[in-house]
């Protein structure tokens, strides 16, 4: 059985993990695979960004366990950011009309503009779960275990 001093430790250790792979992921997709992020999916990835931030923080500041459960609820919130996208993107729910349709004065014949890239419409998905959803799964997942390991005390 593990002691309790080990789940402030991996608390610590998936602070910095999830995030990391996640933005790898993202940037996997978007350069790999050719899928550019819309609006909303940058909006995901700043709390992660954070979070990758904070959790390093951990392993220098005191006490490691804030800093840990902050990176948590920084994932947490990239979640909450996915999850609202992908109902944008099932259609559940209105997303911002600025990343949802095309502006006015856009001439779609123009090759030469940045390609417009849609929140309501998933680019790609496996077992009809998108990025979004996934980022949701995972980071909402993850994020409340990180919360829960670095509140953990004996």
């Amino acid at each position: 059985m593990d002691s309790p001093g080990r789940y402030p430790r991996r608390a610590r250790l998936l602070a910095v993990m999830v995030p990391a792979a996640l933005l790898g992921g993202a940037y996997i997709a978007q350069y790999g695979f050719g899928l550019p992020p819309c609006e909303m999916c940058w909006w995901q990835r700043y709390p992660h960004f954070a979070a990758l931030g904070i959790g390093l923080a951990a392993y220098v500041l005191k006490p490691a366990q804030l800093w840990s459960a902050l990176a948590g609820l920084a994932i947490i919130t990239s979640g909450l950011i996915g999850g609202f996208h992908a109902g944008v993107e099932y259609g559940w729910w209105q997303g911002i009309t600025g990343c949802s349709a095309l502006p006015s004065g856009v001439d779609v014949m123009d090759f030469s503009a940045a390609p417009l890239i849609r929140c309501d419409v998933a680019p790609w998905s496996l077992f009809g779960i998108s990025l979004a959803g996934f980022n949701f799964l995972i980071s909402s997942t993850a994020g409340a275990a990180i919360v829960a390991l670095a509140a953990y005390r004996k």
